[in-house]
């Protein structure tokens, strides 16, 4: 059973009860995220993360984990473009536990100088732990050339010389002026009473900041090339497109033509790319959907060599899909969506994490009934039409590694013409 509150500051309190188990996976979802940053504070967001786990006016960093540990649940926070989330995942009946904890870290951490200076240099070692993986971060160069000179666009841990150098006072700052309860979503999913858990979140969030920032610059996708050659044994490469926000009527569309083309064994491009030619070990197509934007990508790995024949392969299936696509298909990857959206409910943690992103994104509750059946109404046309629209706007490739083979982004661009 799933229920919601609204307290009198704004605050949303959302609970989903699940009576088979005996846990609550419980969290603080800011509507708040890195595209929030100014560029000269680019990290930031993501910095006051973690510094909100390093100290509060009653409690050492040692002494959160320790509280939480002690009863045997597991605490953690996550930034992105748009949400920054604080959760603990522990047994119903330490839940106050959790409350207090989380609580404390939104409306008391002091941002000791010693503190802010270690986990600096924990960030800094976050960064090159990605500049060491040239497989996550030729997502991150493709996400800025497809947005750039936007916040959307820039690397959510932020630059490295920014975060060498950034002073204790604009974290600070960031946390005031853009965390708000009207931005905040409280979401509880378990073994859970929902309204005893309004009454102590009431009582436990009366002091969260009141920042009243606004300006959320809108994201505008562009299109073109990243190309690093690098010494690595693959290229590592990412071919996308303009995609949807997930308030489009052709959201679902374009779920099911990704999964179509790309989620899978018997997805067409592992099919074609891997079975029949043996050109990558992985190759996957998926899309991304923000407040005002979205994306549709093909990721893959393949050789020197090989990617003289991927690459118009990969161009050719894009092309091709919207004029062949078949009745079997379309229901295997109706299948696909609808098992893993049922399957994900059996989750706490996935029930705490959809109730608060649809309060945050659609200001409203969407039934399960209801996302099955918009999946269930897809049509082909409707799927055909979406693929032409993605496939016809100016694609953005990434790459890295031994690129000496790989075609101009003139000649990508011009098989999409």
């Amino acid at each position: 059973m799933r229920k919601f509150s609204k307290l009198d500051n704004g605050l949303r309190i959302f609970t989903h009860f699940m009576p088979a188990v005996e846990s609550v996976t419980f969290g603080v979802f800011n509507d708040v995220g890195s595209r929030d940053e100014d560029e000269s504070i680019n990290g930031t967001a993501h910095f006051l993360e973690h510094m909100a786990f390093k100290g509060t006016k009653t409690k050492s960093a040692f002494q959160i984990m320790q509280t939480i540990e002690k009863v045997g649940g597991y605490i953690n926070a996550y930034t992105s473009e748009e949400i920054t989330a604080y959760w603990v995942k522990l047994l119903a009946e330490d839940l106050n536990t959790g409350i207090e904890i989380i609580s404390d870290i939104l409306q008391n951490s002091i941002f000791e100088e010693k503190e802010l200076e270690r986990e600096r240099g924990v960030i800094l070692q976050e960064i090159g732990m990605y500049l060491d993986d040239p497989g996550q971060m030729v997502g991150d160069y493709w996400q800025r050339t497809a947005f750039p000179n936007q916040p959307i666009g820039r690397l959510i841990l932020g630059k490295k010389e920014i975060i060498q150098s950034i002073e204790r006072e604009k974290i600070v700052n960031f946390m005031k002026n853009n965390y708000n309860p009207s931005k905040m979503v409280v979401s509880a999913a378990g073994k859970i009473d929902h309204d005893k858990f309004v009454e102590k979140i009431s009582n436990s969030m009366k002091n969260l900041p009141n920042g009243k920032s606004q300006d959320r610059i809108s994201a505008s996708y562009v299109g073109g090339e990243y190309r690093e050659d690098k010494k690595l044994e693959q290229v590592h490469l990412v071919l996308g497109f303009k995609g949807l926000d997930y308030h489009s009527d052709d959201f679902h569309a374009l779920g099911i033509y990704s999964a179509i083309m790309g989620a899978g064994g018997s997805s067409r491009l592992f099919q074609e790319i891997r079975e029949k030619r043996g050109l990558v070990y992985s190759i996957y197509a998926g899309m991304d959907s923000f407040s005002d934007g979205g994306t549709f990508q093909v990721v893959a790995g393949t050789g020197k060599n090989e990617i003289k024949e991927l690459l118009p392969v990969l161009c050719d299936e894009l092309i091709n899909s919207p004029k062949n696509l078949s009745t079997e298909e379309i229901e295997k990857s109706k299948a696909q969506l609808k098992a893993s959206t049922l399957m994900s409910i059996e989750s706490t943690r996935t029930n705490a994490v959809v109730g608060a992103y649809q309060l945050i994104r659609y200001g409203k509750l969407i039934d399960i009934k209801e996302r099955i059946e918009k999946i269930n109404n897809v049509t082909k046309e409707s799927i055909e039409k979406v693929a032409k629209k993605i496939l016809t706007s100016n694609p953005t490739v990434a790459s890295i590694g031994p690129v000496t083979n790989l075609e101009s982004i003139d000649k990508i661009k011009s098989r999409f013409n």
